[in-house]
């Protein structure tokens, strides 16, 4: 987003944010396809010097179905964690064998269900193996491992520690190796994931470490997947993974394992935060600024029913008063409308903010939409995608009809007497 000298107004590829508000309203999601892309890209050609490498999109972070064209069409296969998931992979035009299906506690029906539209299956405990084993002894499976490492920037997404419920310890792979010999499970992958923001490269290369010697296990193996975790900018002079460096030191080390064990692998990421968070721009209105003993609050049309992650993760996003661009900076506290402390940021440096302005929250294209809801009876905004210089509604926004869509009036007669 850049501000246009001559109009003095916000701008993505030429189109202009704030009139986007006026024509479809706010609160409003709003995505620049051009920085999707430049992240793939980025990606892909940090790992140029691998032969087979393969970006599974973690669509849990932006399931809309237009960001998910976007990708499949830049080459990109899909992670999915739940069965609706890879639905909307499908209707994407994603191929099934191009999803791979990495859940976690799920039944069994849901995993059998997965498993009948063909995508790949990534197992995650021990009982879950084995069942496989003993059902579906052709299925060829991934397996993901919990390698007890601690790592990312926030207790909450960090992985990949001892005490985390994903995956299958690391310390149990003789049980692993047990089965899968007794059994005759045809092992095609090996995953692990250990958590997000993860700055230090070093981290990776313990990681990789650990899932060569289990990779060394298994004769059957098409590929491993290290799962991602790199670090985005949140703020203006904050740090992200080197991505030259990381691409630098993982294909060393692939490309060595390879050329060791004379296995012919892919090597797979599945990356969602790294590939659409820059991409995304949450644009609310300001309803009230209230001066208080002890702050200046400026409140929004929205709360932590539409961006959770300042409340939950305690997560950092830039904001920014787009109707004010040459403003005084002032020290303000940002909050939204829900009937619950839901704080955006605490005491920021914002231009001079006044009734109807539309503040920008950078950062918003992961885990935002995503996991927004109808709490207080809110409704889930629209969202845009600017691709080419256009702006193109993906999503309509909400009406009260969407919240009484699945509720049904059996015209009941309640008791009304106070017993």
């Amino acid at each position: 987003m850049l501000l246009n000298p001559e109009t003095q107004r916000y701008e993505i590829k030429g189109v202009d944010v704030v009139q986007l508000t006026q024509e479809y309203g706010s609160p409003l999601f709003v995505y620049d396809s051009a920085t999707i892309v430049k992240q793939y890209s980025k990606m892909i050609k940090s790992l140029r010097k691998v032969k087979k490498v393969k970006i599974n999109y973690a669509c849990k972070a932006l399931t809309n179905i237009s960001i998910l064209r976007i990708l499949k069409n830049l080459g990109a296969g899909l992670d999915a964690v739940s069965y609706q998931e890879i639905q909307m992979g499908l209707t994407a035009g994603f191929a099934a064998h191009d999803i791979i299906f990495t859940p976690n506690s799920v039944s069994i029906q849901e995993l059998e269900a997965a498993m009948d539209l063909g995508v790949k299956i990534n197992i995650d405990n021990i009982e879950t193996l084995e069942y496989m084993g003993m059902n579906h002894p052709d299925m060829p499976l991934c397996i993901r491992i919990n390698p007890h490492i601690m790592a990312g920037g926030h207790a909450k997404i960090s992985v990949g520690h001892i005490d985390s419920k994903f995956g299958i310890s690391i310390h149990q792979m003789p049980l692993v190796e047990r089965l899968v010999k007794t059994l005759n499970i045809k092992i095609e992958g090996v995953h692990m994931h250990t958590g997000s923001d993860i700055l230090d490269v070093d981290v990776f290369s313990h990681a990789a470490t650990l899932l060569f010697n289990v990779a060394r296990n298994f004769d059957d193996l098409k590929y491993l997947d290290f799962g991602s975790g790199f670090k985005v900018k949140y703020k203006e002079h904050d740090f992200e993974t080197d991505m030259e460096e990381f691409g630098e030191m993982m294909s060393q080390r692939f490309n060595a394992f390879c050329e060791e064990t004379g296995k012919d692998l892919t090597l797979a990421f599945e990356p969602g935060k790294f590939i659409v968070s820059e991409s995304g721009f949450f644009l609310a209105r300001t309803n009230v600024v209230k001066q208080t003993t002890s702050a200046v609050f400026a409140g929004i049309d929205s709360g932590f029913n539409h961006m959770i992650r300042p409340m939950f993760y305690g997560a950092h996003h830039d904001i920014m008063n787009l109707s004010n661009p040459n403003g005084k900076s002032k020290i303000y506290t940002v909050v939204g409308y829900i009937c619950e402390t839901d704080t955006f940021g605490w005491n920021r440096k914002i231009n001079e903010i006044k009734e109807g302005d539309i503040l920008c929250f950078k950062n918003a294209g992961a885990y935002c939409f995503s996991m927004s809801s109808n709490y207080n009876s809110r409704y889930r905004p629209a969202e845009i995608l600017i691709h080419h210089g256009e702006a193109h509604l993906i999503r309509e926004r909400e009406c009260f009809e969407d919240l009484l869509r699945n509720q049904t009036d059996p015209k009941l007669e309640f008791q009304t007497e106070i017993l």
